[in-house]
């Protein structure tokens, strides 16, 4: 408990010196700071991951099972897709936009009941692992995307200077590699709902419950299905694919904060 308790308060610390980096880098103008700022983003998924582990052997199972768990996975699994993108793309600057989400979503965490409660029947199932971490990698490239497109509609100026011009790609790529990332998380959301289903028929006897988290899942899947259809059949680009793919990330925050606050089902675990 303590080692996990020390490497929640660690990673905390390094991923808001990692935001204050980037916002520093952003206002400033100094380059350093973005390379600093990645060091410490690097560093706290490191740290973040041995927290993550520290829990699963403190509470006996995978950490996916309620509020403070699975915030800690969600932002867990927004690095690592910011880390994967940022490698693919040489795109460090990604951070400005990233780091502060991802800042939030372990701030959340951390208001969260860190208590270990033994599981309820429902949960008990080996479905758990593939379904939550469908869940974690599809939100993880959904964070992403968001942070892609806000640098999208703050293109304009982000180019005002050489220095912005130097570290931000054009619109061209920026679009592109939203697309991709909305792709990637839309991939795994579908599978997450399909595990989900499956898990349900086997747990409650039905596939499909109409539970509020349900619902507001499908209610994003069909957002970002939307998108990919605008994009490939309708020539969908710019601005309006970037508000899209920004408003599909709020579908997200709503699906997995709004309904555990406001709506009460079956996926009310705390």
């Amino acid at each position: 408990m303590n080692l996990e308790y020390a490497a929640f308060l660690l990673t905390v610390t390094l991923y808001l010196f990692g935001a204050a980096g980037y916002f520093v880098f952003l206002a400033l103008k100094k380059e350093k700071a973005s390379v600093w700022a990645y060091r410490f983003m690097l560093a706290g998924f490191a740290v973040h991951t041995v927290c993550l582990t520290a829990r699963g052997i403190n509470a006996g199972r995978l950490p996916l099972t309620n509020q403070y768990e699975f915030a800690l996975a969600f932002a867990w699994g927004i690095v690592l897709c910011f880390l994967i993108f940022v490698k693919k793309y040489d795109f460090n600057a990604l951070g400005c936009f990233v780091a502060p989400v991802v800042f939030l979503v372990i701030g959340y965490a951390a208001m969260q009941s860190k208590d270990i409660h033994a599981l309820m029947p429902a949960l008990q199932s080996g479905w758990l692992a593939f379904h939550v971490s469908m869940a974690i990698i599809a939100y993880g490239s959904f964070g992403v995307a968001f942070g892609v497109a806000m640098v999208f509609l703050f293109q304009h100026q982000l180019q005002s200077s050489a220095f912005a011009r130097t570290h931000f790609p054009d619109e061209a790529t920026l679009d592109n590699i939203t697309y991709r990332a909305v792709s990637l998380g839309f991939l795994f959301l579908t599978l997450c709902i399909i595990t989900g289903a499956i898990w349900a028929k086997r747990a409650w006897g039905t596939y499909w419950n109409w539970d509020p988290k349900e619902t507001w899942s499908l209610i994003t899947w069909i957002i970002y299905a939307i998108y990919l259809h605008l994009r490939l059949n309708k020539g969908l680009r710019g601005r309006k694919s970037a508000i899209f793919a920004a408003l599909g990330f709020v579908a997200v925050l709503f699906t997995y904060v709004g309904v555990n606050t406001l709506l009460a089902g079956l996926h009310s675990y705390k």
